[in-house]
């Protein structure tokens, strides 16, 4: 069984054949996506979209990126949101969450401040509510991490992982896998293939991070990414590990399913 552990189906890009990429997911052997909210709005999308699929599964919470758009009381339609959603076997994970420091209009100044008081904030409900937390990671790894201290206990999935080995030893020594996709495909990645390497298997798990991110081989005639990509990741990282696909398979499923519990009881 495979596992996308992070795709953005209800994006637009996917608005003419939604159900296609669905379907193509699952003949590929993709048995469960699990689709993150970025803000308010769509939080109702990625709840029904979820539902209407038999792998589907979802997580609410407000990206970093779209804090600038959100209002304070939308912590607290959050809130309401999860508290709803808490007896939802499709509901898993507070996310996508976190910090981006790469965006220059952000990572300073005011606009880093809120960014840094809706992370706390989400934090404090994933405590709340025992929830694993989807992180969105870009350039804040020590940030984030400075975070998670204050609340210890809460775990989940470094989305999109691209730091150094001592910021990943520490994700994992806090009960964090790390994700990796389609970024690990280009040959030029050494960080990140290195990583793939190195980091126990034990706490790496694959996303797609579709329609972005596509691996190397999207790169030129289809830019878009689809969760179906995820075997021939998978195949991407059994050969950097020399280890076989069904391995692989295997144990970032099962990874899968201790960071995200709930995707295991469901």
């Amino acid at each position: 069984m495979f596992i996308d552990t992070h795709c953005h189906l209800d994006a637009s890009e996917f608005n003419d054949d939604r159900n296609a990429v669905i379907a193509r997911a699952e003949r590929a052997g993709v048995r469960r996506i699990v689709i993150p909210a970025i803000g308010r709005s769509n939080f109702a999308t990625v709840r029904q979209l979820a539902h209407s699929f038999t792998g589907g599964y979802y997580a609410l919470g407000i990206h970093p990126l779209f804090v600038a758009l959100a209002a304070d009381e939308d912590l607290d339609i959050l809130a309401q949101k999860v508290e709803r959603s808490m007896t939802d076997p499709r509901f898993v994970a507070i996310g996508e969450i976190g910090l981006d420091f790469f965006v220059k209009d952000i990572a300073q100044g005011p606009p880093r401040e809120r960014q840094e008081y809706f992370y706390q904030q989400q934090l404090k409900l994933a405590r709340e509510y025992d929830l694993p937390v989807l992180l969105h990671v870009r350039r804040s790894q020590d940030i984030i991490l400075k975070y998670l201290r204050r609340y210890p206990g809460i775990g989940g999935i470094a989305h999109a992982f691209n730091g150094s080995d001592q910021q990943a030893d520490h994700f994992v020594g806090l009960g964090f896998a790390l994700g990796f996709g389609g970024a690990m495909t280009f040959t030029r990645a050494h960080q990140i293939r290195r990583l793939a390497c190195r980091v126990p298997l034990a706490n790496i798990v694959l996303e797609t991070d579709a329609p972005d991110i596509p691996p190397a081989w999207l790169q030129e005639d289809h830019p878009r990414n689809t969760p179906e990509q995820i075997p021939a990741i998978a195949q991407v990282l059994a050969q950097l590990r020399q280890q076989s696909v069904d391995e692989i398979a295997q144990a970032t499923a099962a990874t899968s399913l201790q960071v995200l519990p709930r995707l295991a009881t469901s």
